[in-house]
């Protein structure tokens, strides 16, 4: 838990000197996204439940396959623009999710979305591309393999301001782009806020936000 507090600080510091390039409110405080006792202010129908250590975890129901399930995806009542999002996840060998933003329809959320990988790549020799972890799908891949082996805690950052989006894992910047820049069109990151169930286990933990 040191190891992630110190990681906080560090991200806590190069948020600030960002977003005040960018001319974003550097006052604002973290809040938590999930209060580690239930689902309020999320929705879903998938089998998301929070543990008692605070632990947000999805055990998909027998029959549950794939990632086109997207109501069983846990999302935000709120949506949310211009902000910081941390949490930490844990996945198992082959794991596979996502983190959603801007995504203003819950039912089209992989055509009309921004989304995060998350997968289990440790280790991966091959050139890395937008489906490796940190990846964002569809637009670019991550700098650098930083991902943890399966089953232990990786801490991830987004930064999302305007057009900009900026992806920190486990203490490494592998994501700053412009997505206007990137795609040749307005990328707006309003929107809900997801977590994706693409068929296996996984678990969350610390999702806090700040906004700008």
């Amino acid at each position: 838990m040191l190891n992630a507090q110190i990681f906080y600080v560090g991200f806590l510091v190069n948020t600030i000197f960002f977003i005040g390039d960018l001319g974003g409110d550097t006052t604002s405080t973290w809040q938590r996204l999930l209060n580690g006792k239930n689902l309020s202010g999320w929705s879903t129908s998938g089998n998301w439940k929070v543990k008692e250590n605070q632990v947000l975890s999805i055990k998909p129901r027998v029959g549950e396959h794939g990632w086109q399930r997207y109501a069983d995806y846990l999302w935000t009542d709120k949506q949310y623009s211009n902000f910081a999002l941390r949490l930490e996840y844990k996945i198992p060998i082959k794991g596979n999710s996502g983190v959603f933003l801007g995504v203003k329809n819950k039912t089209n959320p992989v055509y009309e979305g921004i989304e995060i990988q998350i997968l289990d790549s440790y280790g991966k020799k091959e050139p890395l591309t937008a489906h490796d972890a940190g990846g964002i799908i569809g637009i670019a891949p991550p700098r650098k393999n930083m991902a943890r082996p399966a089953g232990k805690w990786n801490q991830l950052e987004i930064i999302c301001l305007k057009d900009h989006l900026v992806v920190d894992l486990n203490g490494e910047k592998i994501i700053d782009l412009d997505l206007t820049e990137k795609t040749g069109r307005s990328h707006p990151l309003t929107g809900f806020i997801g977590l994706q169930d693409h068929g296996v286990p996984l678990e969350f933990r610390n999702i806090e936000i700040k906004s700008f």
